[in-house]
């Protein structure tokens, strides 16, 4: 029985994938438990995976092996219990930043009135209240990735998946991105699932970090960050940041180096 603390239970998940010619594994045998409000970060060398449990998460793939539980019910596709931000800024262009961040909304069949208050509500959390009738091409990638974010989470889903969602920002705006999607996550708590190549970003957010072996992908350590939750930007020159950003580097150092194994059938 899954436990009421557990979000989501990954169970002997194996992903392959058939390119036509051959078929490459590109997961393997992941177990993994992500408790409710609870933010895991994974991180790994480029071609580990991390995407791809992502979106078995998410319902967007399926696994070849195994099973993914989302509040204890199978995951066999998309559902508004899990919001996704991709890197990319998936907004509907022809639609206003205040549309973007109803659509959802409208789409459940809520009433107008109430729409109008979550709207303005998480408008007001990304800061972006004075923006509502701005068109995506009008905004900087900075306040087109808030607008994603608030779309996310105006449908209160139970669980936020979050797929390099700063990684093409500037460092100055990734960091601003870091603390308000912290303080936002602060003020309405909710498991999030984020997949990055940063480990300086995957330290400074996370509770816990999931380092992938590569070739094929597989869970090589589950590291809890033990730092204080009020994190800032000071904290990234802390020693015991420091320490878990290089202890981390030197594991996906040590997997980018590794004979990969036979893993193509």
């Amino acid at each position: 029985m899954m436990s009421s603390d557990v979000m989501y239970r990954i169970d002997g998940v194996t992903k392959w994938y058939d390119t036509g010619k051959k078929r490459v594994e590109a997961l393997r045998k992941i177990d993994l438990e992500i408790h409710r409000n609870e933010f895991v970060a994974i991180v790994g060398a480029s071609g580990c995976g991390k995407s791809t449990l992502l979106r078995m998460l998410a319902g967007f793939l399926m696994p070849t092996q195994g099973g993914i539980l989302a509040n204890g019910k199978r995951v066999d596709g998309p559902g508004p219990d899990r919001g996704m931000v991709f890197q990319a800024y998936t907004l509907f262009p022809w639609l206003n930043v205040y549309k973007n961040v109803e659509y959802g909304l409208k789409e459940l069949g809520m009433p107008k009135e109430r729409r109008a208050a979550i709207v303005a509500q998480y408008l007001r959390e990304v800061g972006l209240e004075n923006f509502a009738e701005a068109y995506p091409k009008e905004l900087s990638g900075g306040m087109r990735q808030r607008v994603a974010i608030a779309r996310a989470l105006a449908t209160n889903p139970d669980s936020l998946l979050l797929d390099e969602p700063f990684g093409a920002l500037d460092a100055q705006t990734r960091g601003h991105m870091q603390e308000l999607t912290l303080s936002v996550w602060r003020k309405h708590p909710k498991t999030i699932v984020m997949v990055t190549h940063d480990i300086e970003e995957a330290v400074f957010m996370a509770d816990r970090i999931v380092v992938m072996k590569a070739h094929p992908g597989a869970i090589r350590e589950v590291i809890d960050v033990r730092l204080p939750r009020d994190r800032d930007f000071y904290i990234k020159s802390d020693a015991r940041f420091l320490k878990y950003k290089k202890d981390i580097l030197g594991m996906i150092y040590e997997e980018m180096h590794r004979e990969p194994e036979l893993a193509i059938a």
